[in-house]
C-alpha cells in the first residue's frame, strides 16, 4: 500500500445532488470504490470520518497568486497551502502577474513553477491583450482552462478595449473565454467626479458607486452580445449586482454556452461592512448592497449563477491601509471560502448539495477538467472532510496566505475543515499541513 491508499469509513458523502452514508476507498491516489461496509485491506490506512460530510475538493476557477513578479504579496507555495487548509484542492490562476501570462512561454513557466511548489492541483489562464491575437489563436486547448479577457481595467495593464480585437477574440478563441466585466470609461468618469469633491479623502463607501452597477451591467451586456454573435463559450466572472443576474438563464450548467460566476464575499459582505472593514474589503467589482447580496444568493440557488469561486487577490496589510485612492483592490479568501459558503447552508439560503454543485461540480464541468470535481470511482481522490458540528473562530495567527490577514478575523464559522486529500495525499488533517504534498497539473478533456 502507498501513502495514497486509504479507506475512509463512516462518512456522509455529498455528490451529484445526493447525500448518503458510505465508505470510500482510495487506491494509488484515485477513488477505487464507494459503498457501504467496505472491509479494510492489509496495510491500508483507515480514516474514520465520524459521520462528517465528505465532499469533492473545491475547484476554484478564479485566484490571483501573484507569482511571478509580485511575490512580496503572495506566491504559489503560500497560497496553495492556504487552499488545502480551506478544502480547495484545485485552482485556476489569473494571468495578470509580472510579466503577464500573455504568451505560451510565460504560461508554461508558471506551470513549471507550480510543479515544484504547489500543494494543490493547478491550471493557468492565458491572458488577452490588444495585440496578442496570434498567441490566442495558436493556444493548445489542452494547455489552459481558458482565456482571461479584462473588459474593464483592474489589477495590471491588460485592458482589452479595441472593438475589432474583442470581436476577433470572441470569434477565434479556441478555449472558453472568461471575462472581467466593468466599463472603464464610466468608472473613470465616476473617479474624476469623486476626486473633484473629496480629493484624496474619498470615503470608502463611494467605492461601489465609483465601480458602479451601471459599469458592470454595460460591460456584461457587451460580453454576452459578442458571445451570442459568435457562438462563443463565455463565462462571466464575479457577478456583483442583482441586475446582472437577470441576464443569465437558470438551470444545469451542462449544455450552456454562456455561464456566470459569483464569489463568496458577495454572499457574505455588503456595503454596510465598509464602515467596519474599510479598504480591507475593497475589491473589483465592488461589494454592493444587501439587496444585491440577497438576489445573488437566490440566483446561485436556482442555477442562474453557475459557479461559486473566490477571486482570491491578496495584498499586504500595509498596502490596504492606504487612503482609498491608493489602497489596492482585492482580498485573501481561499482559506475560508468553503466555510463562508457553508454559512449560507446553515442560514437555509442554499442547500449543501447546491454548494457542492456550484463550487466543485460546475467548474470541473464547464472547464472540461478531467476526472476531478466529483466523488466518482476512477476519479482523482481530491476530497474535503467538513465537520458541521465544530465551530471555528478565525484568528490572524492561523492565516497561511503570505499577506497574513483575513477579513474574517474574529468571525465564528459554524463548520470547520477537518481534512483535505489532494490526489489521495492527506494534505490537511486536524489543523496540520503536510508540506510534502504536491498537486498535479490539471488536464482538460478537449
Amino acid at each position: 500500500m502507498s501513502m495514497t491508499d486509504w479507506l475512509i469509513t463512516n462518512a456522509e458523502l455529498v455528490n451529484e445532488g445526493r447525500r448518503f452514508h458510505a465508505d470510500l476507498r482510495v487506491r494509488d491516489g484515485r477513488i477505487e470504490q464507494i459503498g457501504g461496509g467496505l472491509a479494510a485491506r492489509g496495510g491500508e490506512r483507515v480514516f474514520d470520518a465520524g459521520g462528517r460530510w465528505l465532499l469533492p475538493g473545491m475547484v476554484d476557477d478564479q485566484v490571483h497568486f501573484r507569482e511571478p513578479g509580485l511575490t512580496h504579496k503572495a506566491d504559489i507555495a503560500s497560497e496553495s497551502r492556504a487552499c488545502v487548509a480551506g478544502g480547495i484542492t484545485s485552482f485556476m490562476e489569473m494571468p495578470n502577474t509580472k510579466p503577464p501570462a500573455t504568451d505560451r512561454a510565460a504560461l508554461e513557466a508558471k506551470y513549471a513553477r507550480a510543479a515544484e511548489v504547489s500543494r494543490a492541483n493547478y491550471g493557468f489562464y492565458l491572458g488577452a491583450t490588444n495585440d496578442n491575437l496570434a498567441e490566442i489563436r495558436a493556444l493548445d486547448p489542452k494547455a489552459a482552462p481558458g482565456l482571461k479577457v479584462f473588459m474593464g481595467a483592474s489589477t495590471g495593464n491588460m485592458l482589452v478595449d479595441d472593438p475589432a480585437t474583442l470581436d476577433a477574440i470572441f470569434r477565434d478563441c479556441p478555449v472558453p473565454i472568461i471575462t472581467h466585466c466593468e466599463d472603464t470609461p464610466m468608472i473613470t468618469a465616476n473617479e474624476e467626479a469623486a476626486k473633484a469633491r473629496w480629493g484624496d479623502d474619498i470615503p470608502i463607501a463611494q467605492h461601489p458607486l465609483i465601480r458602479s452597477r451601471e459599469a458592470c451591467i454595460k460591460s456584461t451586456r457587451l460580453a454576452i452580445s459578442l458571445a451570442r454573435k459568435h457562438g462563443t463559450r463565455l463565462h462571466v466572472l464575479h457577478i456583483s449586482t442583482a441586475d446582472e443576474c437577470a441576464l443569465f438563464e437558470p438551470g444545469p450548467v451542462a449544455g450552456k454556452r454562456i455561464t456566470a460566476e459569483t464569489c463568496v464575499h458577495f454572499l457574505h459582505f455588503c456595503d454596510a461592512d465598509y464602515a467596519r472593514l474599510g479598504t480591507l474589503i475593497k475589491c473589483n467589482p465592488a461589494v454592493k448592497t444587501a439587496h444585491d447580496r440577497e438576489v445573488i444568493t437566490r440566483a446561485l440557488a436556482e442555477g442562474r449563477l453557475d459557479v461559486l469561486a473566490t477571486d482570491h487577490a491578496p495584498h499586504l496589510a500595509t498596502e490596504k491601509s492606504n487612503q482609498y485612492p491608493r489602497a489596492p483592490s482585492g482580498l485573501p479568501l481561499v482559506q475560508y471560502a468553503l466555510q463562508c459558503a457553508l454559512e449560507r447552508v446553515f442560514d437555509g439560503a442554499l442547500t449543501l448539495e447546491r454548494v457542492v454543485e456550484a463550487a466543485m461540480h460546475a467548474p470541473a464541468t464547464l472547464f472540461d477538467v478531467k476526472q476531478r470535481g466529483f466523488l466518482r470511482e476512477g476519479f482523482h481522490a481530491d476530497l474535503v472532510l467538513v465537520d458541521p458540528q465544530k465551530p471555528h473562530t478565525v484568528t490572524a495567527e492561523e492565516v497561511l496566505s503570505k499577506c497574513s490577514w483575513t477579513p474574517f478575523e474574529g468571525y465564528t464559522f459554524r463548520s470547520s475543515i477537518a481534512a483535505t486529500w489532494v490526489n489521495g495525499q492527506l494534505a490537511w488533517n486536524d489543523g496540520r499541513l503536510d508540506d510534502g504534498v504536491r498537486g498535479m497539473r490539471l488536464e482538460f478533456a478537449r
